[in-house]
Protein backbone atom coordinates (compact mmCIF):
# COMPACT_ATOMS: atom_id res chain seq x y z
CA UNK A 1 0.00 0.00 0.00
CA UNK A 2 1.26 3.42 -0.93
CA UNK A 3 2.15 5.77 1.56
CA UNK A 4 0.25 9.01 2.32
CA UNK A 5 1.82 11.69 2.98
CA UNK A 6 0.15 14.06 5.80
CA UNK A 7 -0.74 17.71 4.27
CA UNK A 8 0.19 20.66 6.66
CA UNK A 9 -2.24 22.77 6.96
CA UNK A 10 -1.53 26.66 5.63
CA UNK A 11 -2.04 29.00 8.24
CA UNK A 12 -4.06 31.34 6.29
CA UNK A 13 -6.81 29.20 6.13
CA UNK A 14 -9.67 31.03 8.25
CA UNK A 15 -10.94 28.64 11.06
CA UNK A 16 -14.04 26.89 10.57
CA UNK A 17 -16.05 29.47 12.44
CA UNK A 18 -15.63 32.15 9.54
CA UNK A 19 -13.15 33.60 11.63
CA UNK A 20 -9.54 34.11 11.72
CA UNK A 21 -6.82 33.26 14.25
CA UNK A 22 -5.30 36.02 16.52
CA UNK A 23 -1.93 34.79 17.50
CA UNK A 24 0.65 36.32 20.38
CA UNK A 25 3.77 36.37 19.02
CA UNK A 26 6.72 36.61 21.42
CA UNK A 27 9.54 38.43 19.60
CA UNK A 28 13.38 38.83 21.18
CA UNK A 29 14.46 41.05 23.23
CA UNK A 30 18.03 41.96 22.22
CA UNK A 31 19.82 38.75 20.49
CA UNK A 32 17.79 37.90 17.26
CA UNK A 33 18.78 34.52 17.60
CA UNK A 34 16.15 33.91 20.41
CA UNK A 35 13.33 33.49 18.04
CA UNK A 36 11.83 30.67 17.17
CA UNK A 37 10.86 28.74 14.21
CA UNK A 38 7.42 28.58 15.07
CA UNK A 39 7.12 32.65 15.49
CA UNK A 40 9.12 32.75 11.96
CA UNK A 41 6.41 30.49 10.61
CA UNK A 42 3.23 32.38 12.14
CA UNK A 43 4.97 35.72 10.78
CA UNK A 44 5.67 34.49 7.34
CA UNK A 45 2.00 32.92 7.01
CA UNK A 46 -0.53 35.27 8.52
CA UNK A 47 -2.16 38.11 6.77
CA UNK A 48 -1.50 41.02 8.86
CA UNK A 49 0.84 41.58 11.73
CA UNK A 50 -0.28 44.17 14.57
CA UNK A 51 2.88 45.70 15.76
CA UNK A 52 3.64 48.13 18.86
CA UNK A 53 5.66 49.82 16.05
CA UNK A 54 6.12 49.25 12.86
CA UNK A 55 9.15 50.68 12.69
CA UNK A 56 10.55 48.79 15.17
CA UNK A 57 9.05 45.47 13.63
CA UNK A 58 10.18 45.64 10.02
CA UNK A 59 13.83 45.37 11.54
CA UNK A 60 13.09 42.46 12.98
CA UNK A 61 10.68 41.05 9.56
CA UNK A 62 13.49 42.51 7.00
CA UNK A 63 15.99 40.63 9.05
CA UNK A 64 14.20 37.59 8.51
CA UNK A 65 13.37 37.74 5.07
CA UNK A 66 9.61 38.38 5.78
CA UNK A 67 8.08 40.58 4.10
CA UNK A 68 3.87 40.77 5.90
CA UNK A 69 2.04 43.58 5.90
CA UNK A 70 1.83 45.78 9.21
CA UNK A 71 -0.60 47.85 11.62
CA UNK A 72 0.40 50.17 14.56
CA UNK A 73 -1.20 48.83 17.42
CA UNK A 74 0.63 51.35 20.42
CA UNK A 75 -0.98 52.08 23.74
CA UNK A 76 -2.15 55.68 22.79
CA UNK A 77 -4.20 53.76 19.90
CA UNK A 78 -4.99 50.43 21.70
CA UNK A 79 -8.81 50.36 22.23
CA UNK A 80 -9.54 52.52 18.32
CA UNK A 81 -7.15 49.40 16.73
CA UNK A 82 -8.63 46.61 18.52
CA UNK A 83 -12.20 47.81 16.86
CA UNK A 84 -9.72 47.58 13.42
CA UNK A 85 -7.89 44.23 14.21
CA UNK A 86 -11.55 42.28 15.72
CA UNK A 87 -13.24 43.36 12.23
CA UNK A 88 -10.47 42.11 10.26
CA UNK A 89 -10.36 38.99 12.52
CA UNK A 90 -14.49 38.50 11.62
CA UNK A 91 -13.70 38.33 8.22
CA UNK A 92 -11.60 35.55 8.22
CA UNK A 93 -7.82 37.08 7.97
CA UNK A 94 -5.56 35.41 10.83
CA UNK A 95 -3.10 38.07 12.60
CA UNK A 96 -0.16 37.92 14.81
CA UNK A 97 0.37 40.57 17.62
CA UNK A 98 3.31 41.81 18.36
CA UNK A 99 4.94 44.41 20.34
CA UNK A 100 8.80 45.68 20.33
CA UNK A 101 10.50 43.26 22.64
CA UNK A 102 9.24 39.87 24.29
CA UNK A 103 5.86 38.89 25.02
CA UNK A 104 2.56 40.74 24.55
CA UNK A 105 0.37 41.68 26.80
CA UNK A 106 3.18 41.58 29.51
CA UNK A 107 3.95 45.65 30.53
CA UNK A 108 3.12 45.72 26.47
CA UNK A 109 -0.20 46.67 24.78
CA UNK A 110 -2.26 43.72 23.72
CA UNK A 111 -4.40 42.74 26.99
CA UNK A 112 -7.48 44.76 25.30
CA UNK A 113 -6.68 43.18 22.00
CA UNK A 114 -6.77 39.60 23.78
CA UNK A 115 -9.58 40.32 26.21
CA UNK A 116 -12.03 41.73 23.44
CA UNK A 117 -11.06 38.65 20.88
CA UNK A 118 -12.07 36.58 23.75
CA UNK A 119 -15.62 38.04 24.36
CA UNK A 120 -15.97 37.50 20.52
CA UNK A 121 -15.25 34.20 20.31
CA UNK A 122 -12.05 34.51 18.36
CA UNK A 123 -9.36 32.16 18.71
CA UNK A 124 -6.18 33.65 20.39
CA UNK A 125 -3.29 31.38 19.95
CA UNK A 126 -0.26 31.79 22.04
CA UNK A 127 3.11 31.66 20.34
CA UNK A 128 5.61 31.54 23.51
CA UNK A 129 9.30 32.65 23.46
CA UNK A 130 11.75 35.47 24.83
CA UNK A 131 10.70 37.60 28.26
CA UNK A 132 12.86 39.54 30.06
CA UNK A 133 10.41 38.28 33.36
CA UNK A 134 11.14 34.37 32.49
CA UNK A 135 14.94 35.33 31.67
CA UNK A 136 15.53 36.91 34.70
CA UNK A 137 13.65 34.84 36.72
CA UNK A 138 15.47 31.85 35.47
CA UNK A 139 18.95 32.83 36.70
CA UNK A 140 17.87 34.53 39.81
CA UNK A 141 18.09 30.87 41.85
CA UNK A 142 15.26 31.82 43.89
CA UNK A 143 14.29 28.84 46.26
CA UNK A 144 11.11 29.17 46.92
CA UNK A 145 9.90 30.29 43.25
CA UNK A 146 7.47 31.91 44.90
CA UNK A 147 7.16 35.91 43.31
CA UNK A 148 4.92 39.05 42.62
CA UNK A 149 4.85 40.98 39.52
CA UNK A 150 4.57 44.15 39.23
CA UNK A 151 5.48 45.25 36.03
CA UNK A 152 6.79 48.96 35.81
CA UNK A 153 6.43 51.34 38.89
CA UNK A 154 3.89 54.05 38.44
CA UNK A 155 6.04 57.25 36.93
CA UNK A 156 4.68 58.93 39.62
CA UNK A 157 6.32 59.38 43.23
CA UNK A 158 3.60 59.64 45.50
CA UNK A 159 1.85 56.28 43.67
CA UNK A 160 5.11 54.45 42.97
CA UNK A 161 5.86 55.11 47.04
CA UNK A 162 2.23 54.47 48.03
CA UNK A 163 2.97 51.35 46.15
CA UNK A 164 6.25 49.91 47.77
CA UNK A 165 4.61 50.50 51.14
CA UNK A 166 1.98 48.54 50.69
CA UNK A 167 4.47 46.07 49.48
CA UNK A 168 6.89 46.23 52.70
CA UNK A 169 5.87 42.82 54.55
CA UNK A 170 4.91 40.96 51.41
CA UNK A 171 6.93 37.82 51.95
CA UNK A 172 7.21 36.77 48.46
CA UNK A 173 10.22 38.41 45.72
CA UNK A 174 9.05 41.82 44.44
CA UNK A 175 9.62 41.57 40.43
CA UNK A 176 9.55 45.00 38.29
CA UNK A 177 10.35 46.67 35.31
CA UNK A 178 11.83 49.70 34.69
CA UNK A 179 13.07 52.52 32.15
CA UNK A 180 16.59 53.91 32.16
CA UNK A 181 15.26 57.82 32.77
CA UNK A 182 13.38 56.72 36.05
CA UNK A 183 16.31 54.28 37.44
CA UNK A 184 17.63 56.46 40.55
CA UNK A 185 14.46 57.79 41.33
CA UNK A 186 13.04 54.13 42.15
CA UNK A 187 15.81 52.33 43.45
CA UNK A 188 15.65 55.53 46.01
CA UNK A 189 12.45 54.75 46.87
CA UNK A 190 12.75 50.99 47.20
CA UNK A 191 15.94 51.80 49.33
CA UNK A 192 13.94 54.27 51.94
CA UNK A 193 11.10 52.40 51.57
CA UNK A 194 11.74 48.71 51.57
CA UNK A 195 14.85 49.46 53.82
CA UNK A 196 17.78 46.52 53.24
CA UNK A 197 16.78 44.13 50.77
CA UNK A 198 19.11 42.10 48.55
CA UNK A 199 18.20 42.43 44.78
CA UNK A 200 18.90 41.01 41.23
CA UNK A 201 19.83 43.16 39.01
CA UNK A 202 19.77 42.50 35.12
CA UNK A 203 20.03 45.74 32.24
CA UNK A 204 20.02 45.05 28.53
CA UNK A 205 19.19 40.79 28.92
CA UNK A 206 20.48 39.23 25.68
CA UNK A 207 22.20 42.13 24.36
CA UNK A 208 25.46 42.92 24.04
CA UNK A 209 26.25 44.67 27.06
CA UNK A 210 24.20 42.06 29.40
CA UNK A 211 25.14 42.65 33.16
CA UNK A 212 23.67 40.77 36.34
CA UNK A 213 23.90 42.65 39.64
CA UNK A 214 23.29 40.79 42.97
CA UNK A 215 24.21 43.06 45.73
CA UNK A 216 21.87 44.91 48.13
CA UNK A 217 19.15 47.91 47.15
CA UNK A 218 21.16 50.23 48.87
CA UNK A 219 24.93 49.04 47.39
CA UNK A 220 22.90 49.33 43.65
CA UNK A 221 21.62 52.63 44.23
CA UNK A 222 25.09 53.88 44.89
CA UNK A 223 26.62 52.46 42.27
CA UNK A 224 24.12 54.33 39.94
CA UNK A 225 24.10 57.56 41.70
CA UNK A 226 25.67 60.20 39.08
CA UNK A 227 25.63 57.66 36.29
CA UNK A 228 23.77 57.24 32.76
CA UNK A 229 22.61 53.76 33.03
CA UNK A 230 21.19 53.02 29.56
CA UNK A 231 18.76 49.36 28.48
CA UNK A 232 15.69 49.04 30.71
CA UNK A 233 15.92 46.77 33.77
CA UNK A 234 14.28 43.69 35.54
CA UNK A 235 14.47 44.02 39.19
CA UNK A 236 14.18 40.93 41.59
CA UNK A 237 13.83 42.15 44.95
CA UNK A 238 13.90 39.56 47.99
CA UNK A 239 10.39 39.59 50.19
CA UNK A 240 10.10 40.96 53.57
CA UNK A 241 11.25 38.54 56.54
CA UNK A 242 9.09 36.81 58.86
CA UNK A 243 7.91 39.06 61.97
CA UNK A 244 5.46 40.03 63.67
CA UNK A 245 3.09 41.94 62.04
CA UNK A 246 0.62 44.62 63.66
CA UNK A 247 -2.72 44.17 64.81
CA UNK A 248 -5.45 46.67 63.80
CA UNK A 249 -6.10 47.31 67.85
CA UNK A 250 -2.74 48.15 67.76
CA UNK A 251 -2.19 50.47 65.08
CA UNK A 252 -5.50 51.87 67.05
CA UNK A 253 -3.73 52.66 69.90
CA UNK A 254 -0.46 53.85 68.43
CA UNK A 255 -2.30 56.52 66.42
CA UNK A 256 -4.76 57.69 69.62
CA UNK A 257 -1.16 57.67 71.43
CA UNK A 258 0.30 60.28 68.95
CA UNK A 259 -3.10 61.98 68.79
CA UNK A 260 -3.53 62.74 72.22
CA UNK A 261 0.40 63.94 72.91
CA UNK A 262 -0.43 66.70 70.57
CA UNK A 263 3.39 66.41 69.41
CA UNK A 264 3.05 65.32 65.88
CA UNK A 265 0.21 66.33 63.10
CA UNK A 266 -1.92 63.60 61.28
CA UNK A 267 0.32 63.54 58.48
CA UNK A 268 4.02 63.22 60.18
CA UNK A 269 2.09 60.76 62.99
CA UNK A 270 1.43 58.99 59.89
CA UNK A 271 4.65 58.76 58.19
CA UNK A 272 5.99 57.75 61.23
CA UNK A 273 3.60 54.74 61.73
CA UNK A 274 3.58 53.73 58.39
CA UNK A 275 7.44 53.34 57.87
CA UNK A 276 8.19 51.68 61.26
CA UNK A 277 5.10 49.05 60.90
CA UNK A 278 5.74 48.70 56.90
CA UNK A 279 2.33 49.32 56.44
CA UNK A 280 0.55 51.31 53.43
CA UNK A 281 0.57 54.98 53.71
CA UNK A 282 -2.74 55.07 52.41
CA UNK A 283 -4.48 52.52 54.96
CA UNK A 284 -2.92 54.15 57.79
CA UNK A 285 -4.01 57.51 57.30
CA UNK A 286 -7.64 56.46 56.74
CA UNK A 287 -7.30 54.73 60.21
CA UNK A 288 -5.74 58.11 61.18
CA UNK A 289 -8.43 60.23 60.10
CA UNK A 290 -11.33 58.72 61.80
CA UNK A 291 -9.60 58.68 65.17
CA UNK A 292 -8.03 62.35 64.56
CA UNK A 293 -12.23 63.14 63.91
CA UNK A 294 -13.33 61.59 67.17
Amino acid sequence: MPKTRKRTANISVPSPRGTGILYVVATPIGNLEDITLRALRVLKEVDLIAAEDTRHTRKLLTHFGISTPTLSYYKEKERERTAVIITKLHKGLNIALVSDAGTPGISDPGSILVHKATAENIKVEPIPGPSSLTAALSVAGLSDNSFVFLGFAPSRRKQRQDLLFSLRQEKRHLVFFEAPHRLQSFLQDCDSILGERSVLWCRELTKMHEELTRDSLNSVLTHCKDKKIKGESVFIISGAKAGPEISDLQLETILRSHKNSGKKSLKDAVREVAAEHKLSRTGVYSKALKIWKE
